[in-house]
């Protein structure tokens, strides 16, 4: 049983079967390598979602067929917990109903060894401000697909540096409109163009921390 067969069944919104390919390949592969190559099956299922080839259904169907490998997964990945990385707040901005990238990060930095607080979507910036301060998190991971909605990174940014500690957390940013220059211009650090980015960058920035 191979790992494409994984990534496969989560673009075909196998659901019934996903846990059964998931389990025979824990028989030859890790945990972590098995839940790499799910998070690669929905970051395709969000690109042929934003091609228009899948729709809100698909995208919906996709994330419960996702939650199914991950019930087969999850007391494998127990297994490896370790010493938390850092502590990271993840949010999809006001706005914003698109999660599918955020979820994806917010599994494989979990997987990753990070304690991770999900807000969910639709956030507002002072909630995120708010618990940032309240959880002393490290990095604020806020994600925009909807180009109407990239202002609200800079308006969580303003909320941070008003609570005071703007300089204490590291902002990193994702979705289809972002750049670093854009990053930049809306006052975040960071632009990452999907998870395994995500992941080394969070991996920097603690490392610069320590």
């Amino acid at each position: 049983m191979t790992l494409e067969k994984v990534k496969e069944f989560i673009i075909e919104l196998e659901i019934d079967d996903i846990q059964d390919v998931v389990k025979e390949n824990l028989k030859e592969h890790s945990a972590i390598d098995i839940l790499a190559a799910c998070c690669d099956g929905m970051l395709e299922v969000g690109k042929l979602y934003v091609e228009k080839e899948y729709y809100l259904p698909e995208l919906v169907l996709a994330g419960e067929t996702m939650e199914e490998a991950l019930i087969a997964l999850r007391p494998e990945l127990a297994k490896t917990t370790q010493e938390s990385k850092g502590k990271v707040l993840a949010a999809t901005v006001k706005g914003d109903l698109h999660d599918i990238g955020k979820n994806i990060v917010v599994t494989m930095l979990t997987a990753a060894g990070y304690e991770i607080i999900d807000m969910g979507k639709d956030v507002e910036p002072k909630a995120i401000a708010k618990k940032a301060k309240e959880e002393n998190v490290d990095i604020v991971a806020l994600s925009a697909l909807l180009t109407m909605t990239v202002g609200e990174i800079q308006t969580t940014v303003d909320e941070l540096k008003k609570l005071g500690i703007r300089d204490k957390v590291k902002v990193i940013v994702g979705g289809a409109p972002m750049n670093q220059e854009l990053a930049e211009k809306l006052g975040a650090d960071i632009s990452c163009d999907d998870a395994v980015q995500g992941i080394d960058v969070c991996n920097t920035i603690m490392a610069e921390k320590a």
